[in-house]
């Protein structure tokens, strides 16, 4: 396996990395990361210099000629494509990035691979080509119920909206080139490495700069929140695992309120670290709601239990902790990506 990750030195990418760098069947792991504002190689220093089969390749998805060499210099069998502006919020005051980047990159990255492919031997089931997307895509759940793959897109976000596009574009390359396409919706992230600008490193930083702590709206939004070490476990079964064309739903079965999530990171920052203990939750201040914001995600995630046997291994309680411990003993990271 010749396995190229985009996005790499990301959260989710470089978490990625890490998980899978020590596979006996990667004889060759390429990072394709651009290094926006969201990508560090501080993120892989334990990595770089540390293993052969690793190879770091600064390109932007923009690039197609760039792209193209990629996959065909390193003899490319196996994408996991997680390169993406994901931030809702920047979507929301500059979409142009959302679009060039997640529509028209994940485009010149299919073109390649299809190139490469097809016109080498023809045989897709040497390869695969894996596209992690959100589960964003589906829009905004009422009080109850939960979003299976065959839940209709209705993305309300230019971020969301994006990835729907992509996600489409990724279907069609299956059906009309016969490319060796999988994907995977996923729940929203959390844990070490996250930049800064999401709500828990906000949270956790806010709280130990006894900083006001910005709750969107009346704080009710739920979420169902995935430990990245499990999320990792899941693309990885799915990579390897799943039949060519299927797609999966990937969650923690952890549906948290954003109000009620906030809550338990003060008091664990007022648990691990009594010098702050202050009664942190008044440092909590309610902002007005952000434009077109989802009330609520939920995601049924039986088929991927059933068909690949996957399930997460970490509780939202241990994840937590584990994340929250992280970032307090990791200042100092924190402080460089910033």
């Amino acid at each position: 396996m010749n396995l190229l990750i985009t996005g790499g030195a990301g959260f989710i990418g470089s978490n990625l990395i890490r998980h899978v760098i020590n596979r006996p069947e990667v004889t060759k792991l390429v990072n394709l990361d651009c290094l926006t504002y969201a990508g560090h190689l501080e993120n892989l220093e334990s990595i770089h210099g540390s293993h052969p089969c690793y190879v770091f390749e600064k390109v932007d998805l923009r690039d197609k000629d760039g792209v193209r060499r990629v996959i065909r210099d390193h003899g490319i069998t196996h994408v996991m494509h997680l390169a993406a502006e994901s931030h809702v919020d920047r979507s929301i005051t500059s979409p142009a990035d959302f679009i060039h980047t997640n529509i028209t990159g994940t485009f010149h990255l299919l073109e390649a691979c299809r190139d490469a492919w097809v016109s080498t031997d023809g045989d897709s089931l040497s390869h695969r080509f894996l596209h992690v997307s959100t589960d964003e895509v589906y829009g905004s759940l009422g009080p109850t119920g939960f979003f299976t793959e065959t839940t209709p897109y209705a993305p309300n976000s230019p971020y969301s909206a994006s990835k729907a596009a992509s996600d489409m574009l990724v279907r069609a390359y299956h059906h009309t080139y016969g490319m060796p396409v999988l994907l995977t919706n996923c729940s929203n992230n959390y844990g070490p490495y996250q930049f800064p600008e999401k709500l828990i490193p906000v949270v956790i930083q806010k709280v130990l700069g006894r900083q006001p702590i910005p709750v969107y709206g009346d704080g009710m939004n739920v979420r169902d929140w995935l430990y990245v070490e499990d999320h990792c476990d899941a693309l990885w079964t799915v990579l390897t695992c799943a039949a060519i064309g299927e797609s999966y739903n990937v969650g923690g079965h952890n549906e948290k309120a954003n109000l009620h999530l906030v809550h338990l990171i003060c008091d664990l920052i007022d648990e691990m670290q009594p010098a702050v203990a202050g009664h942190s939750r008044k440092l909590i201040t309610f902002v007005a709601d952000r434009l077109g914001h989802d009330r609520r995600y939920a995601i049924d995630a039986g088929k991927i239990e059933r068909e690949l046997g996957w399930r997460p291994k970490y509780t939202f309680e241990s994840g937590i902790r584990e994340t929250v411990g992280w970032y307090l003993k990791n200042r100092d990271w924190t402080t460089a990506v910033r």
